[in-house]
């Protein structure tokens, strides 16, 4: 069914039988939407300001647009000029409930496998809640010396006021254009907002109101993979292993193994698995591996399948962000703080 509604949604006809029973449930699924934007609009719904500028990384799309890496590029970027960043996040698929620090022993039943490997990758603390403001004023007590807080996955999250939104799109763009669940979009675009970040071979993207600027950015395969203790491994060397077998539970498993192939890897077994998949047991696949084989994953799937397969080697997916960007969201810094 998924699979099927990700075609229908990225089919350029606007109108086929589809529709027919979709397009109703859209119109019903805006309605909702806008009211509820209208009642935080009109101070119904309570926002809550942090004490340190919130930069949030959102999208408008279903189906991944890849935010958690641009996530960990942003952060990386601004740590790169002595900046203190604070990451903010729902923890989506975690079985925890409440505020909670991630730490590097933490599990992602706990806190959620996107911000794990946010905090694996960049070091920086990160908390999670489904309410973003809490999370927030507990890192903030926790790391007053924090200078700015980038809220992962927070376009839609209107409790939390940010200085700064950030719409990353996916390579395939915005489909049929159209609102859950007849397309792609959990809200009309354009909408405001600062940015848009999209790679450099994306289909073009309307600009959003207030003549925002439509930024390119690049992403690519690093030329190694990283095992659990975190030594690389080149790809080139990689690549003379007689069986190679590539796991994704991801959005777009099949743009990983597309990946995987196009820097010279050849694939003996590709294992396509749900976005955020808990690998609670190895899957069928994985559980009689010939010798000589090598698993590879991308580093969300890394830090759930390191405990069942020690073995596994993590391809990271590196985000090269336009110089303007960093430099626009740097600015909202103190100015004490400023390189």
């Amino acid at each position: 069914m998924r699979q099927w509604l990700e075609r229908h949604w990225r089919s350029p006809r606007r109108w086929h039988l589809a529709n027919v029973l979709l397009v109703p449930l859209s119109w019903l699924y805006g309605a909702v939407v806008a009211l509820r934007r209208g009642l935080y609009r009109l101070g119904l719904k309570r926002r809550t300001r942090l004490a340190r500028p919130v930069v949030v990384v959102g999208n408008v799309v279903a189906g991944g647009a890849g935010k958690t890496p641009v996530t960990i590029a942003l952060v990386h970027a601004l740590q790169q000029r002595g900046l203190r960043v604070g990451v903010l996040a729902r923890g989506y698929g975690r079985r925890s409930r409440g505020v909670r620090a991630v730490h590097a022993d933490a599990s992602a039943s706990e806190v959620g496998d996107e911000p794990l490997l946010i905090h694996h990758a960049t070091g920086a603390p990160v908390y999670v809640a489904s309410r973003r403001a809490q999370a927030g004023q507990a890192l903030l007590r926790a790391h007053p010396e924090t200078d700015l807080l980038v809220c992962d996955d927070g376009l839609q999250h209107l409790a939390l006021v940010h200085d700064y939104a950030l719409c990353v799109m996916p390579a395939w763009g915005i489909g049929n254009g159209r609102l859950l669940p007849a397309g792609p979009l959990r809200e009309r675009w354009p909408r405001p907002v600062d940015a848009v970040l999209a790679s450099a071979d994306a289909p073009p993207v309307a600009s959003a109101p207030g003549a925002a600027p439509v930024l390119a950015m690049q992403r690519h395969l690093a030329g190694h993979a990283v095992d659990a203790a975190g030594q690389r491994h080149a790809l080139a060397h990689i690549a003379q292993a007689p069986v190679i077998i590539a796991v994704a539970g991801i959005a777009q498993p099949e743009a990983f193994f597309a990946m995987l192939e196009h820097a010279g890897l050849r694939l003996q077994a590709r294992v396509a698995l749900p976005d955020h998949h808990d690998f609670g047991q190895l899957p069928p696949a994985l559980q009689a591996l010939p010798p000589g084989a090598v698993v590879l994953c991308t580093e969300k799937d890394a830090v759930k399948l390191w405990r069942l397969l020690p073995n596994a080697l993590a391809v990271p997916l590196q985000v090269t962000l336009p110089q303007a960007l960093i430099e626009a969201i740097a600015r909202l810094a103190p100015p004490a703080r400023l390189p």
